[in-house]
C-alpha cells in the first residue's frame, strides 16, 4: 500500500487520510473493496455532500486573557445548526484553535469534519472563516444568534470599551478602522460620482470641491469604525467615545 493510494482513495471518496489507510490495507490494497468498506461504515457521505451549498452555521468564541479565537463551522440548513451535536462542534473548534497554530487547526478541523461530522450529522459541513488575534486591550461582541461576531483590540482603554466598539462593528459593519486605510481608488470613484451628481445639478466649479470635502466625511462616517456614530448615543463618534484610547484593528467573522 502506498501514499498515492491512500490518496486516490481519498480524493475518489472525501475519506480521512487514516480511514482511507486503514480500509486500504482491509482491503489488501484492492481499491474497490476498500471504497465498498468505506461505503458500508458511511464514510463516503463525505464526498457525495461536498457539492451541497452551506449558508447557515454557528460562529463560536473563545479566550484566554489577551487572545481570542474565533471560529465558524458552515452547514445546510438552520436546523442542523441548532443541533447539540453541531453546537458542541463550533465551540470545540474555538477551544481548538486557541492552542493551536492556524494550519495545524485547518487541518484538523478539515478532517474532523470529513471523517465525523459529516458522517453523524448528515449534511454537507464546511469550516468557515477563522482566527486568532492578540492585544494588550482586547474585547469581544458575539451576537445572540451566534452567527456574527468581531473582536477589537484598544491601545488603553478598559476591556467594557473594548466590548462596545466589539458590537458596535457587528452593527454597523465598517469596512476600514480610520479615514487612511480607504484606498486611493475607492475615494476617486466616490469623488467622481460626488462631481458628476453636482455638475449635473449646475454647481460652479469653485465651489464643487470644498462640497466634496463634506461628502467625504460623510462616507468615513458609514465606512470607517471610528468615525461612526455610536450606537448606543449617535450624539458621539467612536473616536469621541475611546477618548485617550486608540482602536488598533478590529476583525469581523459573520454567516
Amino acid at each position: 500500500m502506498s501514499l498515492d493510494d491512500v490518496k486516490k482513495l481519498r480524493e475518489l471518496t472525501g475519506a480521512g487520510m487514516m480511514d482511507c489507510s486503514q480500509c486500504l490495507e482491509e482491503a489488501a490494497n484492492d481499491m474497490d473493496k476498500a471504497i465498498e468498506i468505506l461505503r458500508k461504515k458511511g464514510l463516503e457521505k463525505a464526498g457525495k455532500k461536498s457539492e451541497r451549498v452551506t449558508n447557515e452555521g454557528l460562529v463560536a468564541m473563545a479566550q484566554d486573557g489577551k487572545k481570542i479565537a474565533v471560529a465558524s463551522l458552515l452547514c445546510e440548513t438552520d436546523f442542523v445548526a441548532r443541533n447539540e451535536i453541531f453546537v458542541a462542534a463550533v465551540d470545540e473548534f474555538a477551544n481548538k484553535l486557541l492552542t493551536t497554530p492556524e494550519e495545524e487547526f485547518k487541518t484538523w478541523a478539515q478532517d474532523k469534519i470529513t471523517d465525523e461530522l459529516i458522517v453523524k450529522i448528515g449534511e454537507n459541513l464546511q469550516l468557515g472563516d477563522f482566527g486568532v488575534i492578540e492585544g494588550e486591550v482586547i474585547g469581544k461582541y458575539l451576537h445572540a444568534d451566534k452567527k456574527q461576531a468581531a473582536v477589537v483590540v484598544l491601545d488603553g482603554g478598559a476591556e467594557e470599551l473594548a466590548n462596545d466598539v466589539a458590537m458596535q462593528v457587528v452593527a454597523m459593519s465598517p469596512d476600514y478602522l480610520v479615514p487612511e486605510e480607504v484606498p486611493a481608488d475607492i475615494l476617486e470613484k466616490e469623488k467622481d460620482v460626488y462631481r458628476e451628481q453636482m455638475k449635473n445639478e449646475g454647481k460652479p466649479e469653485e465651489v464643487i470641491e470644498k462640497i466634496i470635502l463634506g461628502k467625504l466625511n460623510k462616507f468615513y462616517s458609514e465606512v470607517c469604525l471610528v468615525k461612526q456614530p455610536f450606537i448606543k448615543d449617535d450624539k458621539q463618534t467612536i473616536e469621541q467615545i475611546l477618548g485617550e484610547a486608540k482602536a488598533v484593528k478590529f476583525a469581523r467573522y459573520r454567516i
